[in-house]
């Protein structure tokens, strides 16, 4: 067999079809179980509350577990996804959160449904690493954005779906019959998911050439359907290092940093603000049935948001629609605290949910797996995950303070802050991805320009 491999220049000149198709459904179905059970906790711990199931301080055990267990999960799995691959790295992180969320149904008392739930965040973190980054190694670099941006959408579904199917079974079976919905989709999903093929860019830069022309050579007769495929482009692979302390060395360091800040402003954005609004809202004056009436009107910007940003990643570029919707958000931001009217107020909340959930998209989705190469893809997208998720963990006492002081103002200050300091990142030390190759993204030369006057300047000196 040739081993003439070449794996991004062939992937990227494939036509978007059944192919395509196929892994967005595979990857995107177990993403949407991943976002239905993020959003899981909201309609659960008040029956378990209610019931006497559950205290107060349990409840806000049961989502530190959660999010402790997503920063692990996001850090083990971009070791394991480098080193022993995508595919397997997927099929063992949901089969671990499909079968501690039907051990978490029958857990006999809190003590044990918050260990369960420890678990089941380290498979929701591990799957929120691996999905975007495997996607992202098998569509071509012209639509990489829409595709990557429609698997948000597939996530961020799971916020109104939740609070719908919770509507409806929650009354009838009880709120152990939520976690039974997540553990059986997820393990429906996981054998689903066993005719995934493994990523060939992968295969190709750790060096099992044999295997990915092999299996280069069966996607692109799928591709193909018969008809003949364009010539790809000659290889334009640059080898990156595997070893992690190219992470913190340039062109890479730059790009850590940009990851790093973004993630942990959307995370802030998200259970800082979008997760607390029940709250807001009551303590505002606002009766129990109006809150959520209100919290699931905005929630609606939750897809409509993504799909914005799904849709106009390749048309205007990562970096402009990353700044102007933050840009957006902080006027937003600014206008929120000040409105009081009940009928601005949802209107008001859910334009900004809107471009908050564009920025969901962008970086969750579409700009962090862009930023780094295939060999420490995974485990940078981990590492800048971890720092993000580790930020969730910090971020309900800051809420608490900043309201008591200040109320949704000081709360709206913090948020205003972290999205200014994003778009500074963002601005000066971003790449801009759209339409490149992920082999072309590894050169030098995409270094930012501020670093690259940085070094002029420090040349000059010499």
């Amino acid at each position: 067999m040739a081993m003439s491999v070449n794996t991004g220049s062939r992937l990227d000149r494939l036509p978007i079809g059944p192919f395509h198709r196929r892994i967005m459904a595979l990857i995107g179905i177990g993403m949407f179980f991943d976002g239905f059970d993020i959003y899981l906790a909201g309609t659960v711990l008040g029956v378990t509350l209610k019931t006497g199931f559950s205290t107060l301080p349990q409840n806000a055990l049961f989502i530190s577990a959660t999010f402790v267990g997503m920063m692990l999960g996001s850090f083990a799995t971009g070791f394991l996804g480098d080193r022993y691959g995508r595919r397997f790295t997927y099929q063992f992180n949901l089969l671990v959160f499909g079968i501690a969320s039907l051990a978490a149904a029958f857990a006999p008392n809190m003590t044990v449904l918050i260990a369960c739930r420890f678990v089941m965040g380290f498979g929701l973190g591990a799957e929120n690493v691996v999905g975007y980054s495997t996607m992202t190694e098998f569509v071509p670099a012209k639509t990489r954005g829409k595709w990557l941006g429609l698997m948000a959408v597939c996530v961020v579904t799971g916020l109104p779906i939740s609070l719908l199917v919770a509507s409806l079974v929650v009354p009838e079976f009880g709120w152990r019959a939520m976690f039974v919905i997540g553990g059986i989709g997820a393990l429906i999903v996981w054998y689903m998911r066993k005719s995934l093929p493994e990523s060939p860019r992968w295969l190709e830069a750790i060096g099992r050439t044999e295997e990915a022309e092999a299996l280069m050579q069966s996607i692109e007769k799928e591709a193909a359907q018969g008809q003949p495929l364009p010539a790809p482009a000659a290889a334009a692979s640059i080898p990156a290092s595997p070893d992690l302390a190219t992470l913190f060395t340039a062109p890479l360091l730059a790009r850590m940093i940009v990851g790093s800040v973004c993630l942990i402003t959307i995370n802030t954005l998200l259970y800082g603000f979008v997760t607390w609004l029940p709250v807001f809202f009551i303590k505002q004056g606002l009766t129990v049935a109006t809150s959520f009436g209100y919290s699931l009107v905005m929630a609606l910007g939750a897809p409509i948001g993504s799909a914005i940003g799904a849709l106009t990643a390749d048309r205007w570029g990562r970096k402009p629609t990353i700044i102007g919707a933050s840009l957006i958000s902080v006027v937003l931001g600014i206008i929120y605290p000040m409105i009081s009217d009940p009928m601005l107020l949802p209107a008001v909340g859910f334009a900004l949910t809107v471009p908050i959930y564009v920025l969901v998209a962008l970086l969750f989705g579409i700009y962090i797996p862009e930023l780094f190469p295939t060999e420490v893809r995974l485990r940078a997208s981990g590492i800048v995950n971890t720092l993000g998720r580790g930020a969730t963990i910090v971020t309900p006492f800051l809420v608490v303070m900043l309201f008591e002081a200040r109320g949704v103002a000081g709360v709206m200050a913090l948020m205003i802050g972290l999205l200014v300091v994003q778009i500074i990142t963002v601005w000066a030390l971003g790449i801009e991805p759209r339409h490149r190759s992920l082999e072309e993204l590894k050169r030098d030369e995409t270094a930012p320009a501020v670093l690259k006057g940085l070094g002029r300047l420090k040349a000059s000196g010499d």
